[in-house]
């Protein structure tokens, strides 16, 4: 009977990372809007929230540019008050308007026009198009610097170079838009007024592990 063969462990194998930093201009921003309404009555809170968000989505409709200033609409909820003993006694209702893109100075002045919400909270993010080049340049920083490394730790170990067995590329932007409360109403941002708002900068990490045989 024929007995499996024994495979040995590799030999001179080494596990390494390294990573590959970019910081970059954040692009985009994303500015949500919103609104409250109570009473007693179900039906009106909800017609009072859908006049305001749809007097509000007609408003920033009319500067609307793919990219540049994004329309959609947010949370929409409705839910009740109760007493202390348990029963309903009104209800409260939230809408939302999301305003995002490129182009700040757009949306800083679509807020200001739409008076029917006020700015809940403000944030800022990478767009695709600047992700994909940042994560491109952080990558190539990543590969080389994995080259760099075992180049010299296969020099260290005594042996004269390497051959790549395994690679992994992994990329981190520092996650997606995070937003800060923001107390100012949509008033605020009046179309002649200067911008108040300044993106901040961000990195976006790439990482490369893998092993490498030592020869």
């Amino acid at each position: 009977m024929a007995q499996n063969a024994v495979v040995a462990p590799p030999q001179n194998v080494l596990q390494l990372s390294a990573n590959g930093t970019v910081e970059v201009q954040q692009d985009l921003l994303s500015m949500t809007l919103v609104t409250t309404r109570d009473g007693t009555d179900a039906g009106s809170v909800q017609a009072q929230l859908k006049a305001a968000l749809d007097a509000a989505l007609t408003e920033a409709r009319k500067n609307a540019q793919a990219g540049q200033l994004d329309v959609r609409t947010g949370n929409f909820s409705l839910s009740p008050r109760y007493t202390r003993e348990g029963k309903i006694n009104g209800w409260q209702g939230t809408a939302e308007l999301v305003l995002e893109g490129r182009d700040f100075p757009r949306i800083a002045q679509t807020a200001g026009r739409i008076t029917t919400l006020t700015v809940g909270n403000v944030g800022f993010g990478l767009s695709r198009e600047q992700r994909a080049k940042t994560e491109t340049e952080a990558q190539t920083l990543a590969i080389d610097a994995f080259k760099q490394k075992a180049t010299e730790l296969s020099k260290n170990f005594g042996f004269a170079g390497y051959t790549l067995r395994e690679v992994s590329v992994n990329a981190n932007d520092g996650g997606p838009i995070r937003p800060r409360m923001m107390a100012a109403s949509a008033k605020s941002f009046s179309a002649d007024a200067q911008v108040p708002i300044e993106a901040g900068k961000t990195s976006v990490v790439v990482n490369v592990s893998g092993s490498v045989q030592l020869k």
